[in-house]
């Protein structure tokens, strides 16, 4: 059994989409960030960034005590090593893999994540910001289009490289370009990974694991820790 730490984020069903898509048994512990819960002691021992999603894996392959993890680009990765699915073997196929990981941690993840901040959360409407991560977005949206141009999925076979970037290109394609969608092959990504069942089944993981409102207490822990 596979402990999730979670809230319905990208970064969250990034991990609820891996589990399914792997068959693993695994129980949901909501951490309403919003409310501060990722700053309890017992959370930040198995998430010290106080960041979900995180995992504890109560039956590791090394046979050992329940092994935590964190960062979802990790997880993603331990998952697939621990089954031997969703990456390849291949030295070829899995250097590729995990650069197109990476490029979702590095880039996707913070850019699109500071465009929604400053469109939907920010009190104050700031031109300069929302174009500059917006202008990301698109731009790297135009990567992913071209990156897909020849090819069904962003690595060859569909794998936790799709996973990492799918939950926020959903996000983008419904939030931040909704208006100008203009990425005809990763439109047809999303078409076909939303078709996979155990995606469905991913997304709806604790659907109620949502802010109610962006109140000042939510501002105050998502935003004002120093």
């Amino acid at each position: 059994m596979i402990d999730l730490y979670y809230w319905a984020t990208p970064n969250g069903k990034k991990i609820s989409i891996a589990l399914e898509e792997l068959a693993l048994p695994y129980q949901v512990f909501p951490i309403h960030i919003g409310r501060g819960e990722q700053f309890k002691p017992e959370f930040l021992a198995i998430s010290p960034n106080n960041r979900i999603p995180a995992i504890v894996d109560h039956a590791p392959a090394d046979g050992g005590a329940p092994l935590s993890v964190f960062e979802s680009g990790a997880i993603l990765l331990y998952l697939a090593d621990k089954t031997g699915q969703l990456i390849p073997r291949d030295l070829r196929g899995r250097t590729a893999v995990l650069e197109w990981l990476m490029w979702q941690m590095g880039g996707i993840g913070p850019m699109f994540g500071q465009a929604n901040h400053f469109v939907a959360y920010a009190p104050e409407k700031l031109p300069y910001a929302i174009d500059r991560y917006v202008n990301e977005t698109r731009r790297l949206l135009r990567v992913l289009d071209t990156r897909l141009a020849d090819r069904e999925f962003v690595a060859g076979a569909y794998s936790i490289a799709d996973i990492a970037s799918f939950p926020w290109v959903v996000s983008a394609r419904d939030r931040l370009v909704k208006d100008d969608f203009g990425y005809p092959n990763v439109a047809r990504w999303l078409a076909a990974i939303e078709a996979r069942p155990a995606v469905a089944r991913g997304m709806a993981v604790a659907s109620d694991a949502r802010l109610e409102k962006m109140d000042d207490e939510a501002r105050k822990h998502l935003f004002g820790q120093r």
